[in-house]
């Protein structure tokens, strides 16, 4: 079992910046990929940003591209996701997930880490809400 806390959400003006985090518990972190995905209201769940566990493989969803950067503290067992540029369109619940990645799996698949099914754990997820 694995668990997950988002944290850092909250209301920002459009152009502005917010880091979010996510920290995990419970298992080898490393042994972890780790996903980025978002909910609007009346929207599907939304792939954002993938990261493979080393960190060696990162991936984007092309409406974040240039705004939003993945990164991973394996020594802190957390994940980030620095979302600057923010637009009204990027308001939503944003959630934190991750899938059982051992060493010697190929980490450069993209379909892994688009692909909600993947993962195994969600958190509660985080509200971001930016005003125009």
């Amino acid at each position: 079992q694995v668990h997950l806390v988002e944290s850092g959400g909250g209301l920002v003006q459009a152009g502005g910046s917010l880091r979010l985090s996510c920290a995990a518990s419970g298992r080898t972190f490393s042994d972890y990929a780790m996903g980025w995905f978002r909910q609007a209201p009346g929207k599907g769940r939304e792939f954002v940003a993938g990261i493979s566990r080393s960190g060696g493989s990162i991936y984007y969803a092309d409406s974040v591209k240039g705004r939003f950067t993945i990164a991973r503290d394996n020594a802190k067992n957390t994940v980030y996701l620095q979302m600057n540029s923010l637009k009204p369109e990027d308001t939503a619940i944003y959630y934190c997930a991750t899938f059982y990645q051992p060493a010697g799996t190929a980490e450069g698949v993209s379909y892994y880490y688009t692909n909600p099914q993947q993962y195994d754990y969600w958190g509660q997820g985080t509200q971001v809400t930016v005003s125009s």
